[in-house]
């Protein structure tokens, strides 16, 4: 079976546990870097026990014939233009969240992958975390009946003592509470409910904190989502938190409700509607990104890649619409109105 020679664009923390889950994926190896960096691809090599070839120029990596896939590591605002360049280059796609700082550049994005008909992977891993698998679950099963409301939000103090902050206040280079990292709630909504979206209210706010300040966007937002299926959702997005990190949800349908990693449902006879039933599944508790289900996602994308077909969950498409809602969301928040 035919192992695919990946490129990882940008050499960080994040490209780190991205060369690791794909190294430890039965149809895929790491075989170059490129970064602004001059790298020793000795070293490298060594660190992770394969060959790499190390590049400072994008156009050199991507002009290599046996290099299958890129991914795409590098900051926010870099990400749209090298995945339209990998993407007509012909190399398969992975892209770290988010897609880009804007909605026409998703647009472009999605333009060159199309036309190029390259197969792509968008990192909202948390899809394929022990948690939303289990809370999929539940849903599909129809304990829950229809969901009518849902919350999903994600609390994660992102301040000087993380090292994400020393770009992440930027706005031209992170863009907003929920494209930096609350987009990990907003998709987790958007998966949960299932349905497109007819309308967002958003509003946002600052912290006054000293480890803050240096923000260049507003830290903390709320949206409020109207569905298409007439559900409403709601999403907190907020980065300036001085508490341990949380994802939260609550979904609450005709049939029972979740909490988190609890759950009640008429559906199963004896359960006792004043008490929650525990769910024994693997919490969300960790930005790091060596806590994340890379390995889940890129193993499902890579033999989605040699059948020639979409991944599920997270390939381009799907990750579009949750890109679309937090554009949406970010306007009503600036402009303090629904839209």
């Amino acid at each position: 079976m035919k192992k695919y020679n990946v490129g990882i664009i940008g050499y960080s923390w994040v490209a780190g546990a991205h060369i690791e889950a794909i190294n430890k994926t039965s149809l895929a190896r790491v075989t170059a870097v490129c970064s602004s960096r001059q790298l020793n691809s000795e070293e490298i090599s060594t660190r992770y026990g394969c060959q790499i070839k190390c590049y400072t120029e994008l156009s050199q990596m991507l002009a290599d014939p046996e290099l299958d896939v890129v991914s795409i590591c590098s900051y926010p605002a870099q990400h749209s233009q090298q995945a339209i360049m990998a993407a007509r280059a012909g190399k398969h796609l992975i892209i770290e969240k988010p897609i880009a700082l804007t909605w026409e550049a998703c647009l472009a994005v999605e333009a060159a992958v199309r036309e190029a008909g390259v197969k792509t992977c968008v990192c909202f891993e948390c899809r394929f975390s022990s948690q939303l698998l289990t809370i999929k679950s539940v849903i599909d099963q129809g304990l829950l009946g229809k969901i009518h409301y849902a919350e999903v939000d994600y609390y994660h103090g992102i301040g000087p003592w993380y090292g994400q902050y020393r770009w992440n206040t930027i706005k031209a280079g992170a863009g907003s509470s929920l494209l930096s990292a609350g987009c990990h709630a907003m998709d987790a909504l958007l998966l949960c409910i299932d349905s497109d979206f007819e309308s967002v209210s958003s509003y946002a706010a600052y912290s006054e904190n000293k480890d803050f300040k240096s923000y260049e966007y507003p830290t903390s937002s709320v949206s409020i989502v109207k569905f298409k299926n007439g559900a409403v959702g709601k999403t907190a997005s907020v980065i300036d938190c001085l508490q341990p990190y949380y994802f939260h949800f609550h979904l609450v349908g005709s049939e029972g409700s979740l909490l988190d990693n609890k759950y009640y449902s008429t559906k199963i006879p004896g359960l006792d509607k004043n008490k929650w039933t525990e769910l024994p599944m693997k919490m969300l508790d960790s930005g790091d990104v060596s806590d994340h289900p890379y390995q889940a996602q890129f193993e499902a994308f890579f033999n989605a890649v040699e059948k020639g077909v979409e991944m599920p969950l997270t390939n381009l498409t799907e990750a579009l619409k949750t890109h679309q809602l937090i554009f949406a969301a970010d306007e009503s928040a600036a402009r303090n109105t629904g839209i």
